[in-house]
Order: C-alpha cells, then structure tokens, then sequence
C-alpha cells in the first residue's frame, strides 16, 4: 500500500524547501518508487513550478511520479469562494494516480505565502493531509523566534493544533533555529505520544543567502556587464555612500556592493579590490538611480570580475528591497542544494525519519540511486582525500559541491594565491579555515617537501635515487599528493583532471604498491543502466593481460564490486561460449577461469563466455544450461584493452549508460584518475568512490 508523508509549513519562511528535499533523499536510497506531488503549483502548469522541476532533477523522477494538483492562482480563487471540492478532490484524483506507480509519496504543502491566511491555508493542507490518509511532517521556521522558549513553545502548539485537526503526526522539524539554540530545543522539545525526536536544522548561510541571479531575476534588476557568475552567494550587503578608504576597509568578500551609478569612484575602488589577492572581491554590484557608467568607466564595468547590475530605483528603495531577500533552493545552483542535503545529513538521522514507515527494500538501482548512495556511503566513515591538481577551476568547483554536501574531508595542493584569485573571478565559495578543508601550497611548503622527499630517497634508494631528484620530484603535485597517501596524511588521492592516466598511476607504481597477493594494478567502469548496474574490467590500465593477470583482475572486479553493492557473478568474456570454440585467445581465458576457480571454489565465474549469454537469460539458457552466472552476470572481465575500452564506450553511446570510472583497484592505496575531459560531477563521484575504496582498506 502506498503511503504519504505531508510536509506542511507551520510559519511562514520555514524553509520548508530543504526538509522537503531532504527528506526525499532520505527515502530516495530506501524506495525505487518515490513520488512527489504539489497539491498547489506555482505557474500555470505543474511543469512551471520550481520545486517540482527541482525533486525531477535531482531524482530523475518520471513524469507520472512527479505531479502537481491545482495552480496558486486557481486555489486563491477557490478558497475565497469557499470551495474546496474541485481543490481537495483534484489532490485526492492525482494521488490516487500516482499510486499506481510509488510505494510512497511526498506530499509538499503551500508555503504560507498569504500572510493574512495562514489559519486558512493550514486548515487547508491539514484537510488534504487528511483527505490522502497521509501523514503530517510539520515544520517550524524558527529564524524570527526571539527566545530558545519562543520555539519550543511553537513545537508544542503545533502538536495541538495537528492533534486537532485529526491529523496522524509523522514528524516535528524545526529549521532555520540559530545554531547557538540548536541543541538546547532539541534536548528540550516535546516528544509527544511516541517519544520521537524533534530534529532541528540551523539557518544555513549557504542556502539562505541569495545569489546575484536571484536577486536580478527577482528585483528586475537590469545588466551592466557580462552576466558571468551570477550564481555568486550574497553573503552581505553594503550600501557604499561613504569615501573610498572608509567604504574599502567596511568591504569583505562577497558583499553585495550598492552605490549610486554616478559613484565612479566606488566603481573603480571595487574593481581595484577585486583584482588585489590581499583584498575583497565583491558578489557582486548594484548601481541605482537609473544613471549608467559612461566612457573609460562603462569600459571597466564592461569587464568587471564580478556581476554589475542595475536599477532605476533610488539607493535606500534598492537596499530595502535586496535586504529583504532569502535564497531559495527550488531552481537553484546545485553547489546551493550541495548545502542544504549537507545540512539535512549532519542534523536528522535519515535512517531513523524513514524507519517510522515499512517500505519495502528496492531491488532496482538506477543511475541517480547509484550515485546518491556513493555519496552516503562515502560519509558514513569520512576521509580525507587529496586533489593535487587545485588550480583546474573543475577541481575547484567539485570541492566547493564536496565540503557542502559534507561527506569527506579535502585537501588541495596549489599555489595559495593563484587558487584564491580563481575562486574570486570564478565566484567558487572555499573556505580554507573550515573544518575538513585543508589548502597545501607545496611550492612553498619547504618543511613537508622536505619530508617527502627524504621518504622517496628511502624507498627508491635501490634505483639510485639522491636528494636532488627527490625534491624535484616532490613540486610535481601526482608524487606530492602520491606520498600524502603513502604516509598516510591523507586517505586518497583524485588525479588526472589536467594530466595523463600515466602521470597518475605512475607514482603509486613507484612506492605505494600493489596490495598483498595483487600482481596487477587494474580498473573497472560502473556502468549505471537505467535499472541495474553493471561493472567492466578492465577497460583502461592493461592492454594485453596474461592468464594470470586475468584471473587477477577478475577478482579484483569482484572485491569492487561487492564494495559498493554490486553481488559478483563474473563472467570472463571471449568469443566462444563454454568448450564450443579455441584457439590461443579463448585458451587464455579458459585458463583464467580455471585459475580463479582453483583458487576460490566457490567463486561465481564462468567462462569463456560471450557477452549475449552472460547477460540474456533465453541465451544463456541454450549455450550454458544451469550455469549460476550466465544470463545473470553483473561483473564482466574483457580479455584485452582494446575489446574493453571500445566495448564501455560502445554501451555509454549506444544505450545511454553512465560510465563511472576508471576505478583503480589492486594498490594498498586508493589512488584513481579523472578523464582530461572530466565534469564537475565525474570529480565528485571520483573522490565519493576513493573515500569509500578507503574505507575497506
């Protein structure tokens, strides 16, 4: 039976959006079939709603499992006419259809935008709620408290007020609490009848600050300059009306610049600032009255490293109107919904919010799943992985996505002043002073250059190595980020971004090793299907591996596979299938097959085999009768480079397959490799698969 959780806003600006989302990933890694369903969508139609658009997106939800009821503008009319028939009964019409197709639904309620009929919009959502048979996850907007008291009386109030209105209690959210008063109220809450926790999220900056989009698309503000970076965070505002030297020493990064257009001198000054490394660089730059930057100054404001919006309106009207606006998460930058899942997973224990459903385990694992659970498994025990190549604004941009998502620690290597200058002028928001983020310069870093170096005389001191060449070796960042994890100060490295696969691997070759009883350093791709996954070795490292080398990759594969969920049946690819074919290629692989077999009875292989009758049953069924592997295999060993390669790439172009990899395995180490033509997300799921490589070593 299908059940329903109705996330309903109990004050206005809770921040209903982030439990919402949240909670959908929450029950995302439990349930294949997951629906989302707005009641009231904004626009016109369900597809012009935000947040509709945004739980697609992320969920890669189907359109029959991510539906909207009636338009806003229609339920105003409705509600003012006091009917609700056509209100309640498209709801309940909707819910019903989407049923058919998802073990559970969210429910995301209206959020409270009429301020003058919040009792009627509450009196709404809770007879919805009631209508679907679903239960209600109440959240509180704690930002305009006063008092630790003021939100716990709230909590308590909201359990009456659900109480009477007959509705089952799912849960009790409070959001956007100071972080000062976060464990106070989640010590001190009401657990009501069932003695469940009340979780409490603080105000995150990262999602409460608006980007500089935002406020343009919001405030109609017009573009002075190129529109790059508007997706920059407003971390603060600054009304510039002062002098130079006392409008530079108020300024700090990310500040929100709003100055009259005919300050040139304000104009010039930031421009300066932006382009010094020592000194602030503005989100971005708001030029009010309607006056517009002429002649050498409409040139620089042209060119600006930053946004440079503006308004007809005057400076005070301009600053009321920006101060009063809040980030939302619905349509929003990904780095900002990285935030709020981050803060989602440090403050509310997922596992025990779904436990108070019984949905049953998913036997599906699409792309999207897939990759959700690298990331929460990558967190469960979190490590610190090492990006040596930290001045590739990608890299950059990952671990802005990574540290916000909070699911392993970082360190970067790179010259500190050029990385500073490439998060100003590519608006990336790092942090070296948090927590779990560590910037390592190691051109001048002379004390841990030294240690390293000493370390690579010790170990190649066989191959004649001396000092010199040690610490030459020591500014390339491959052997630098290399040794990191040889001596342990990191967990792993993610390399390749900027360099090649040899750059790479070669010096985890040199002095991390392979494991004990591993002959062979290789890889596998995860190939993610649209409902299952699939792991390919090796496409990427050997190019004519003996029969030996085989059998080593292949339980290599498997050790991988089973690492991240994957049962191993493994079958060892050739062009014959069972005894039906020879010659010296199918020989190799028989004999592979035969070593795994011998070393490990009872092993899942099967092999020679082809590609058809590992994978399809009826096949399978006619050329290997009871085979355990054939027609159900799910790690597939190619016998050489080229047929491997050309093989995973056929499958991405072909049938629409997410290749995830190159995925090293056989060294003591995690080390991997990144494609020169990698993607932000490549990176992200790169280090999620060496954080989580890290944690079975």
């Amino acid at each position: 039976m299908t059940q329903g959780i109705y996330v309903s806003a109990m004050t206005p600006q809770s921040g209903k959006s982030l439990v919402a989302l949240g909670l959908a990933d929450s029950l995302f890694r439990k349930t294949d079939r997951l629906g989302f369903l707005r009641p009231v969508h904004l626009g016109s139609t369900p597809a012009d709603d935000p947040m509709v658009q945004l739980m697609k997106r992320s969920f890669d939800l189907p359109d029959e499992r991510c539906r909207g009821g009636v338009s806003l503008a229609r339920t105003r009319e409705l509600l003012a006419a006091g009917n609700h028939d056509e209100l309640d009964g498209t709801a309940v019409g909707v819910y019903g259809e989407m049923a058919r197709h998802c073990d559970v639904i969210l429910v995301d309620g209206t959020d409270l935008l009429a301020h003058n009929a919040a009792t009627a919009e509450f009196d709404m959502n809770a007879r919805i709620a009631n209508d679907l048979g679903a239960s209600v996850l109440a959240v509180i907007g704690a930002a305009e408290s006063e008092t630790p008291e003021d939100v716990l009386n709230a909590v308590e109030v909201t359990r009456a007020e659900l109480n009477q209105a007959r509705c089952d209690i799912f849960a009790v959210i409070v959001n956007r609490a100071r972080p000062e008063w976060v464990e106070r109220i989640e010590r001190e809450a009401a657990r009501g009848v069932r003695g469940l926790p009340v979780y409490v999220l603080a105000e995150n900056d990262a999602v409460a600050a608006p980007t500089v989009g935002e406020l343009r698309d919001r405030h109609g503000f017009g573009e002075g300059s190129a529109p790059a970076s508007l997706d920059r965070d407003v971390k603060g505002v600054k009304v510039a009306a002062m002098t130079v030297g006392h409008y530079l020493d108020q300024l700090a990064d990310g500040d929100f610049v709003i100055t009259p257009g005919d300050r040139s001198d304000i104009v010039v000054a930031s421009m300066a600032s932006a382009l010094a490394p020592a000194l602030p660089v503005p989100s971005g730059m708001l030029l009010t009255g309607g006056f517009t930057s002429e002649g050498r100054i409409q040139e620089l404001t042209a060119a600006a490293p930053f946004p440079v919006l503006t308004t007809d309106l005057d400076t005070y009207s301009a600053a009321r109107a920006v101060s009063r606006s809040r980030g939302t998460l619905s349509g929003a930058h990904p780095r900002k919904v990285a935030a709020a899942l981050g803060e989602w997973a440090r403050r509310v224990d997922g596992e025990e919010l779904v436990s108070r459903l019984d949905l049953p385990r998913p036997q599906r694992r699409t792309p999207v799943r897939f990759l959700h659970e690298l990331v929460e498994a990558a967190r469960e025990h979190r490590k610190n992985i090492v990006l040596p190549e930290g001045e590739d604004p990608r890299i950059l941009r990952a671990a802005e996505m990574i540290h916000r998502r909070s699911f392993c620690d970082l360190t970067i290597l790179g010259d500190a002043a050029r990385i500073t200058q490439l998060c100003q002028t590519e608006g990336i928001d790092l942090d070296f002073d948090d927590k779990g983020l560590t910037l390592v310069d190691l051109a001048h870093d002379e004390a841990l250059r030294e240690r390293y170096a000493d370390e690579y005389v010790r170990l190649r001191a066989h191959k004649g190595v001396q000092k010199d060449a040690a610490l030459e070796r020591m500014h390339d960042g491959s052997y630098f980020g290399t040794m990191m994890v040889r001596t342990g100060d990191v967990d792993g490295m993610v390399s390749g971004a900027a360099h090649t696969t040899a750059n790479t691997i070669r010096p985890a070759l040199e002095f991390v090793k392979t494991s004990e009883g591993v002959k062979i350093v290789s890889s596998v791709f995860f190939m993610l299907l649209e409902d299952r996954v699939l792991v390919y070795g090796d496409c990427a490292v050997n190019p004519n591996p003996d029969s030996q080398q085989l059998a080593d990759i292949a339980l290599a594969s498997a050790r991988t596979a089973r690492q991240f969920g994957v049962e191993p049946r493994v079958a060892m690819l050739s062009y014959s299938t069972g005894g039906s074919g020879s010659g010296q290629d199918v020989d190799k692989v028989r004999r592979a097959t035969e070593i795994v077999r011998e070393a490990h009875p009872d092993f899942e292989v099967e092999g020679p085999i082809q590609y058809d009758a590992a994978v399809d049953a009826s096949i399978a069924a006619s050329k290997l009768p009871g085979s355990t592997v054939a027609g159900q295999a799910t790690v597939f060993v190619f016998p050489d480079l080229n047929t491997g390669n050309n093989t995973y790439k056929a499958v991405q172009q072909s049938a629409g397959a997410v290749a995830v990899g190159p995925v090293l395995q056989g060294l003591r180490k995690p080390v991997n490799d990144l494609s020169r033509g990698c993607t932000v997300d490549d990176i992200v799921n790169t280090v999620a698969i060496t954080a989580i490589q890290a944690q079975h070593l």
